[in-house]
């Protein structure tokens, strides 16, 4: 195998999963750089400050996961809960587009942030992947009990994929001359030795043992212990750094093992909709509930919640 070594590059590339690995520790991971594709994709809607955040957050842990899927899969990532922000969701459509939305309750929104609260609350946070063609859709779903969507991804890989799992997520707004940039990043790291035995990890405490009864442990893998605390060690700041390239801050943390980058993948916010998919929709409902449609200015109008993209239509064409 021919592996091409060099320093690394402090060429800061925004939009991007780079994909990486430390062999030496038997650890591969992905760092996703969010730059104008979260900007764009953020003042599309003037959310408030902090739905921006949970947003922003949502849409780096989507990036994260997604793009391990082949070309033509489609990963989404959706919360329901209790809390003054009801709904969050994000689409990945591989290899690169991007799209998200929330839903919220402003009156509640505004007295929880003040007071510090958790705005999810409870509820359920739901990955569907779906691999395209003829292969089965799954879907992954973790509990939100207030522990935010960075504990939940740990959760969510703890039960599910029993695949010890390190994640990182940071939002920010950036403040400059020309204005304000949101920007956010993400970094996920895994332990997958080629010896399936060295992930042995204890089971679940089932929460009855008899007294005195110690319980069930697994001492972790000296590489995985290493690896999750260079790993901890990363900085929000460092994730959302205009001026810090992503190869620099993989060298940070990994340097006295040895890192190793492949190909990065470009990120886009784009969006499915269509003028040709809303005229095939209206297409689809009969002639009385088309009139319903009308507005006072005696067209259809047909905004896309995910976009935020206009479109008027002539009721006439859909007699």
């Amino acid at each position: 195998m021919n592996v091409l070594e060099r320093a690394a590059s402090a060429q800061v590339i925004d939009d991007i999963v780079l994909p990486f690995a430390v062999e030496s520790l038997s650890t591969r991971g992905r760092l996703v750089r969010l730059g104008p594709t979260i900007d764009q994709l953020l003042k599309r809607h003037d959310y408030p400050e902090p739905v921006s955040k949970l947003v922003a957050e949502a849409v780096a842990l989507a990036a994260l996961l997604g793009s391990t899927l082949k070309i033509e899969g489609r990963f989404q990532l959706q919360t329901k809960s209790d809390g003054p922000v009801t709904m969050l969701l994000v689409d990945f459509d591989a290899p690169s587009n991007l799209r998200a939305l929330a839903r919220f309750d402003k009156t509640r929104l505004a007295s929880a942030f003040q007071a510090g609260d958790d705005l999810l609350g409870r509820g359920h946070m739901a990955f569907t992947i779906d691999p395209g063609g003829e292969m089965t859709r799954y879907q992954g779903v973790i509990a939100l009990e207030g522990q935010g969507l960075e504990e939940a991804a740990h959760h969510y890989f703890e039960r599910s994929e029993q695949i010890p799992t390190l994640v990182r997520l940071a939002v920010g707004e950036i403040v400059a001359s020309g204005g304000s940039a949101w920007r956010a990043g993400g970094l996920v790291v895994q332990y997958l030795p080629e010896a399936s035995g060295r992930r042995l990890k204890a089971d679940f405490d089932p929460g009855d043992a008899p007294e005195g009864v110690a319980p069930h442990r697994i001492a972790e893998d000296d590489a995985w212990t290493e690896a999750k605390a260079r790993a901890a060690t990363t900085e929000a700041h460092e994730l959302i750094d205009p001026t810090l390239s992503g190869e620099r801050l993989l060298f940070r943390l990994f340097n006295e093992r040895g890192v190793r980058v492949f190909k990065p993948a470009r990120l886009a916010a784009v969006c499915r909709c269509s003028a040709e998919g809303v005229d095939a929709m209206l297409r689809s409902f009969p002639p009385h509930e088309v009139r319903d449609m009308v507005g006072d200015d005696g067209m259809i109008g047909v905004t896309c919640e995910f976009c935020s993209t206009k479109r008027v239509f002539n009721p006439a064409d859909y007699a």
